[in-house]
């Protein structure tokens, strides 16, 4: 489109206001016209023509907050007679004036047919129109990033798109260069988890690009099998099928772990022990080491430990007075241990506690995966479409919590008779088994980077604070994921592996991983309290910025499903539309449709 056409475009939307007094190039005030003061103008995103080295230029921004003010109601003569009388005709209203204030947040030179990204580096003259922009004249001037822009909803309190780009984490003509990380915050409710299927599919639509989720509640398995939950029923199987996404999820029952020092934590937190008279502590913690040293020397593979030979074998090394010595030094301990070891079914410690924990090792489960093998597969710098692995880690798709409930027949012995147990599960396991996988994402990147190739991957974990909390966990396991987490997003980034984060809360989350994030959405429900102190301090005490969000409505606040508004304030790269680097506003689509449609989808059903 030439700038002309766009031009005219700009003259055929309303105006709004002029350029008033005082206004500086981070902040401009608006006189609004008398024709406009009727008008909802906050949110609104507005633009106005100047001259600035000689070039035509054109700022956009949004308008946070308007002001209305009467000096003859200032008066203290004219507030007595109001309060006598109400109102004086002949000032009243009449003599209100209306005043905005629009903070600036992108600036486009025009640069012969095209338009480059510049800087308001002069205050246009007052009176200086100011307009309302359109989808119109957004896609005009973004008309050659075209292909790049993705839609999560609308300008907040307007209608116009608010169009965003997520890069690939490589070169290229769609690359970033280097990878983001990302963080979602917002209250229960608030649509961060919606918002981050949204983007999870933006980032889908590269084929180089490869996508881990870490799914702690087994949400986003859900939505990629086609089963989605909630309201926002967003077809996430079909999205990814019309993209031609390999997809995959993983459950607990397809993970297979394939480290000693796992099995030894893992029956340190199951009950085997504690049926034996251990407690948890030092003493449990040598008998599990102990027995985990004894088996491989006897050349007991980790894959079979699910067998009732390598079961015996423990059992017998169990009963083996120089191994009780290792964990119980004084006789009376060892007394104590031996009779409960004596008295104790060997059939049903094999079923109730040895097996659920063996079962997490062993390679012969229906479509058991290797760790290894698994992220060999999702990392592998092979071209062609890779793919979107989701690991889910719920409790709920393994069937049962603990060891409390009955055993779950699950696979058949190699003579084919059935074998029940269930798989052990609790939170301090999911750590473990995350922090197995993150133990070897981390491996993969330092590899590929002595190779000299980006990884280009993004890792999304749900639920960031329960795994990077900003308080030191109780559990050393969970603080052994934390510390890794926090290492991982200071170090992976420069191997082209991104973060996305998405949390309830913004202040429990570590710092070392808040202060790593470079693009932020939040949601509703952080504008109070240590919430928000924690928000002015990421914003850069932004106060219009900081005022508007805090208008954000609870979306459960609406009458009906339909009216609902999930708006989110954003930082950071996301936007051509933000390279001034402040917030940008926008409601996210609370219709499938819509989103469907703004991004070339309205075919998938």
């Amino acid at each position: 489109m030439t700038a002309h056409s766009l031009d005219q475009q700009i003259d055929q939307t309303e105006r709004i206001g002029v350029v008033g007094s005082p206004s500086s190039t981070s902040e401009l005030a608006l006189d609004i016209l008398a024709s406009a003061v009727n008008r909802k103008l906050v949110g609104e995103f507005a633009l106005f023509r100047f001259q600035q080295d000689g070039k035509t230029h054109y700022a956009l921004g949004q308008i946070t907050e308007v002001r209305l003010r009467n000096v003859w109601h200032e008066d203290p003569t004219m507030r007595s007679l109001i309060r006598q009388r109400g109102r004086v005709d002949a000032v009243s209203e009449r003599q209100d004036t209306h005043q905005g204030e629009m903070v600036i947040s992108a600036v486009f030179c025009r640069d012969g047919p095209t338009y480059r990204p510049s800087i308001l580096g002069t205050v246009p003259a007052t009176g200086t129109p100011v307009h309302l922009v359109d989808d119109a004249i957004l896609e005009s001037l973004l008309a050659p990033y075209r292909t790049q822009l993705f839609y999560l909803g609308r300008v907040y309190g307007s209608t116009p798109r608010l169009p965003l780009w997520f890069k690939h984490f490589d070169s290229g003509p769609d690359g970033a260069g280097e990878a983001y990380h990302l963080g979602i915050f917002g209250k229960t409710g608030s649509g961060k988890s919606v918002l981050a299927k949204m983007i999870l599919l933006a980032y889908a639509r590269y084929p180089q690009m490869a996508l881990l989720v870490l799914d702690p509640q087994g949400e986003f398995a859900k939505d990629v099998r086609g089963n989605p939950s909630g309201e926002f029923r967003l077809p996430m199987d079909r999205v990814l099928d019309r993209l031609r996404k390999p997809v995959e999820v993983v459950g607990v029952r397809d993970l297979v772990l394939d480290r000693w020092e796992l099995f030894a934590r893992i029956l340190y937190e199951s009950p085997f022990f504690e049926q034996l008279s251990i407690p948890k502590g030092e003493n449990r913690d040598l008998a599990c080491q102990t027995l985990a040293d004894r088996l491989q020397r006897q050349h007991v593979r980790l894959a079979d430990l699910h067998t009732r030979e390598a079961f015996y074998k423990a059992w017998s090394l169990l009963g083996n007075e120089q191994v009780q010595m290792v964990f119980y030094r004084s006789e009376v301990s060892r007394n104590r241990f031996n009779l409960m070891y004596q008295s104790a079914s060997k059939n049903e410690f094999y079923t109730r506690y040895w097996l659920p924990v063996a079962q997490l090792f062993r390679e012969d489960r229906p479509e058991a995966r290797k760790v290894d093998d698994l992220l060999y597969r999702l990392l592998r710098p092979e071209e062609g479409n890779r793919p979107l692995v989701v690991i889910d880690l719920s409790a709920e798709q393994i069937g049962r919590r603990g060891l409390d409930s009955p055993p779950l027949p699950l696979f058949q012995s190699a003579t084919g008779a059935e074998e029940e147990s269930s798989i052990f599960w609790t939170e301090t396991i999911q750590a473990l088994v995350v922090k197995r996988l993150l133990e070897g994402i981390r491996q993969a990147a330092e590899s590929a980077y002595r190779e000299n190739r980006s990884l280009n991957t993004l890792v999304l974990m749900d639920e960031a604070h329960r795994l990077a909390p900003r308080e030191d966990p109780e559990d050393a396991e969970k603080k052994a994921v934390r510390d890794l987490l926090i290492d991982a997003v200071r170090t992976t980034r420069k191997y082209g592996v991104g973060w996305m984060f998405i949390s309830q809360t913004l202040s429990s989350l570590h710092r070392g991983i808040v202060d790593q994030l470079r693009i932020f959405f939040f949601g509703f429900g952080l504008g109070m309290g240590q919430e928000f102190r924690a928000l002015s301090e990421l914003v850069g005490g932004r106060g219009r910025a900081l005022d508007l969000y805090q208008l954000f409505r609870d979306p459960h606040s609406s009458f009906d499903t339909a009216s609902r508004e999930y708006s989110f304030m954003t930082t950071g790269p996301v936007s051509p539309l933000s390279f001034a680097g402040t917030p940008l506003f926008f409601n996210a689509f609370n219709r499938v449709e819509e989103f469907l449609e703004a991004n070339g989808w309205a075919d998938v059903r």
